[in-house]
């Protein structure tokens, strides 16, 4: 009964795998278009997953780029505004040194005008001096006499020379 058993077993396992044999051989004459569809569309899917994987990838990388722009980007505008910062204290220095020179200039012109003033009364002085020094050694050489008389025009040289006139 066992032997009955096991050739029935081994007599169905044959006929299995012969129907298999077959139906596989008639399926391969006429594939289902469904079978080719679900192929073109994994196919597809696969396309796509490898795009996506690309396109995050890229974004990672320009995120990546853009932070870093952004970075440098806000190190620039700090390096700028500190050099605006730079320039107008140069120019509010510029002004302040401009006026310093405008008003030292004004004031040399200033004492350069009086110097000149001061020369010239100096040269007076000296002229005054000298005439009266030369006056006083005529009088006292006796080069120069004074005439006391009548005549009235005399007496006013006289005058005139003795007050340095």
């Amino acid at each position: 009964m066992m032997a009955i058993m096991v050739a029935a077993f081994l007599l169905g396992w044959i006929a299995g795998a012969l129907w298999r044999y077959v139906k596989s051989r008639a399926s391969r004459g006429n594939p289902d278009p469904r079978d080719a569809r679900i192929r073109s569309l994994e196919a597809d899917v696969r396309v796509a997953h490898t795009a996506t994987e690309k396109a995050k990838k890229a974004l990672t990388e320009g995120t990546t780029s853009l932070t870093e722009t952004r970075a440098g980007l806000t190190e620039k505008e700090t390096e700028l505004v500190r050099q605006a910062r730079t320039i107008e204290k140069l120019r509010a220095d510029l002004r302040d040194s401009v006026m310093k020179t405008r008003e030292l200039r004004a004031e040399l012109a200033d004492r350069a005008s009086e110097n000149l003033r001061l020369e010239l009364r100096l040269r007076e002085v000296e002229t005054e001096l000298s005439v009266a020094q030369a006056s006083t050694s005529m009088l006292a050489s006796g080069v120069l006499k004074y005439r006391q008389g009548d005549n009235d025009e005399d007496d006013e040289d006289v005058q005139a020379s003795r007050t340095g006139r």
